[in-house]
C-alpha cells in the first residue's frame, strides 16, 4: 500500500509520522511542532496541514491519512464534538476539512484510542486479550480491548477512562463533571499540585529526590490506581499499560497505582495483572493514528 501518515492532535503539540503500510513499527518520517491552540482552529488546521505536506515532501507519496485527536469525536461523521483542551474545536468537520485541503483519504479517532491501539499493536500490550490504556498527558484519556479488539462503541467514545468519578464532591473538570480522574492524574494537575509550571520539572525533582515532588508522584499515584482499580473490576485485564507524556515518571507513579490496586480489588485474582509503562513513547498516539488508517 506504501505509506500511511498518522497526525496526532494534542494540546500541547502536533506530532506527524509516516509509516510503511506493510511494517508500520518503521517510521520513515518523524516531526513534532506546538499547537498554538491559542491561535485558534483555523490557524491549528493550517499547521497540521503544513506539517502533513512536510511529511509527504519528505517521502514522495502517501496513500492515506489517520488522525487522533483529543475529546469526545463523532468518528462516524469526522466531526469533534468538543474539546476542553482546545477551546473553539465544537462540532468541527474534522475529515472534511483535512481532505479538502490533503486530497487523500482522512480517518478519524480518539488520540488516546490511537495510543492505545498502537500499545496493543506493537508496544506494551502486545499478545493480550484484554488490556487497558491510560494516557497522562494534558488530559487524561483511555482506551480496553476485549477479545483482542479495540472497543468503540458510540461514536468511538467507549474508554474515556480519565473522565471517571475518584471524587464525587472532587474537582470541577474541563467536561463539566465533577472528580473527574483527569482533575488529579494530569499534567496540569501534577503542576498545580506541586506549584511548578510544568508536570516535566516535578518528574525531575522526584527523580533526584526531591521530597515535595515525590509526595506529588505519590498523590498522583494513589489517585490512578483507584482509576485502574475501577477498570480492572469492569473488564479483567492481563494488562495495563499507562502511556503519556506524565508516564516518564515510571515506577515513582506505577508503584503507589499499583499499591493502591491491591488495597481496592479483593474480588478477582489481581496478582496477575500487570501495570507497565507504555513502549512507544512519543510516537504511540501518532503511529495508532496511522494504524486506524490502515484499518478503514
Amino acid at each position: 500500500m506504501g505509506h500511511v501518515l498518522g497526525i496526532d492532535l494534542g494540546g500541547t503539540n502536533v506530532k506527524t509520522i509516516v509509516v510503511d503500510a506493510d511494517d508500520p513499527s518503521h517510521i520513515e518520517f518523524d516531526e513534532s511542532s506546538e499547537t498554538r491552540a491559542e491561535l485558534g482552529r483555523d490557524a491549528v488546521l493550517e499547521r497540521i496541514v503544513a506539517g502533513a505536506r512536510r511529511a509527504i515532501a519528505a517521502v514522495g507519496r502517501v496513500e492515506r491519512v489517520g488522525v487522533g485527536a483529543p475529546g469526545p469525536l463523532d468518528i462516524e461523521r469526522g466531526r469533534s464534538v468538543r474539546m476542553p483542551n482546545l477551546p473553539g474545536w465544537e462540532d468541527v468537520p474534522i475529515v472534511a476539512e483535512l481532505e479538502a485541503r490533503l486530497g487523500l483519504p482522512v480517518a478519524l479517532i480518539n488520540d488516546a484510542r490511537a495510543l492505545t491501539l498502537a500499545e496493543h499493536t506493537l508496544g506494551a500490550g502486545r499478545g493480550t486479550e484484554a488490556m487497558a490504556c491510560f494516557a497522562l498527558g494534558t488530559g487524561v484519556g483511555g482506551g480496553v480491548v476485549v477479545g483482542g479488539r479495540l472497543l468503540l462503541g458510540m461514536n468511538g467514545t467507549v474508554g474515556e477512562l480519565g473522565h471517571q468519578t475518584i471524587e464525587p464532591a472532587g474537582l470541577t473538570c474541563t467536561c463539566g463533571s465533577r472528580g473527574c480522574l483527569e482533575q488529579y492524574a494530569s499534567g496540569p494537575a501534577i503542576a498545580r499540585a506541586a506549584g511548578t509550571p510544568t508536570a516535566r520539572e516535578v518528574v525531575a525533582a522526584a527523580q533526584a529526590g526531591d521530597e515535595r515532588a515525590l509526595a506529588v508522584l505519590e498523590t498522583t499515584g494513589t489517585a490512578l490506581g483507584i482509576g485502574i482499580a475501577n477498570v480492572v473490576l469492569a473488564i479483567g485485564p492481563a494488562r495495563v499499560v499507562v502511556g503519556g507524556g506524565v508516564a516518564q515518571a515510571g515506577d515513582l507513579l506505577l508503584e503507589p497505582a499499583r499499591r493502591e490496586l491491591f488495597r481496592r480489588v479483593r474480588v478477582m485474582p489481581v496478582d496477575r495483572v500487570e501495570i507497565v509503562r507504555g513502549e512507544l513513547g512519543p510516537h504511540a498516539g501518532a503511529l495508532g493514528a496511522a494504524l486506524w488508517a490502515l484499518t478503514r
